[in-house]
């Protein structure tokens, strides 16, 4: 809680983009990557991401990922 008794934000951030490898995180066009959003909390980014990865099932290269934004903002408290 912050010191006005709101819950802290904690930011995720929610993109994808085709692999060029099934096993790396090199994506074939950075130009192309799918911005889906900025979520206050990991629930909802898990929904959005999981939203997301079921709509490119079919394509085995396309990968959504969730980054921890906060960690990244307050490396000292994570």
């Amino acid at each position: 809680m912050t010191a006005t008794g709101e819950p802290k934000q904690l930011p995720h951030l929610v993109f994808g983009g085709e692999l060029t490898r099934l096993d790396g995180t090199e994506f074939r066009d950075l130009s192309k990557l799918d911005i889906v959003g900025v979520y206050p909390n990991y629930a909802s980014a898990h929904a959005a991401w999981k939203g997301k990865a079921q709509q490119t099932v079919d394509n085995a290269h396309m990968r959504y990922f969730i980054v921890h934004l906060h960690r990244l903002l307050d490396p000292d408290a994570a």
